[in-house]
C-alpha cells in the first residue's frame, strides 16, 4: 500500500529537482532540527547531486568552533537570534568545502522546539538563515505545538523560504 508524498517531501524534491537543474549544491546547518531538514532532502531520490551535506550543531560552541559564528554574538544574543542563523548559514558553506568550491547555498535552523523558554524566547520561537551567492536572509517564526509540531514546522517553513528565495 503506497501513500501521497508529504507537502514536505513535495517541497523537497521541487527544490532538489531546482537545483539539479541549476547545477549548484546545498549545506545544511541545524539545531533545533537536529538533521529533520538534512533527512528531508535526503528522502529524495537523487538528492545526492546536490545535497553536500549537514551540520548538527545543538549545541552553542559547536555553532562557534564549527560553523564559524561569531563568539560576541553568542556572547550578547545566546543561539536564538538571526544574526546566528545567518552565520549558521554562511558558516556551513566554508564547513562543507570541497576541493575549494563551497556549496552554492546555505540553510540554517536555530530556536527553541520546547517544552521550556530559552534565554527568554517561547517555545516555537525560531530563525531560519538562507545564504545563497552573496545574499543573506533570516525568516523569523514563531510556531504552535510540542516539540515534534515546532520541529516539523521549522523544516517545512525552511523548505518554503528557499524555495521563495530561488
Amino acid at each position: 500500500m503506497s501513500t501521497a508524498p508529504s507537502p514536505t517531501f513535495d517541497l523537497a524534491r521541487r527544490i532538489v529537482e531546482t537545483l539539479t537543474a541549476r547545477h549548484v549544491t546545498i549545506g545544511v546547518a541545524e539545531s533545533l532540527t537536529g538533521g529533520l531538514l538534512a533527512a528531508a532532502f535526503v528522502e529524495v531520490p537523487g538528492a545526492s547531486a546536490v545535497l553536500r551535506g549537514g551540520v548538527v550543531a545543538y549545541d552553542t560552541a559547536v555553532k562557534h568552533s564549527l560553523l564559524g559564528v561569531d563568539a560576541e554574538v553568542l556572547a550578547a544574543h545566546g543561539p536564538v537570534h538571526p544574526d546566528v542563523a545567518v552565520q549558521m548559514a554562511v558558516g556551513v558553506r566554508t564547513a562543507l568545502m570541497l576541493d575549494g568550491e563551497e556549496p552554492w547555498i546555505g540553510l540554517s535552523t536555530t530556536g527553541v522546539a520546547g517544552p521550556d523558554a530559552q534565554d527568554g524566547h517561547p517555545p516555537g520561537t525560531a530563525f531560519i538563515g538562507l545564504a545563497i551567492g552573496h545574499e543573506v536572509r533570516f525568516v523569523e517564526l514563531h510556531v504552535d505545538g510540542d516539540r515534534s509540531a515546532v520541529r516539523a514546522a521549522v523544516v517545512a517553513r525552511a523548505l518554503s523560504a528557499l524555495e521563495e528565495f530561488l
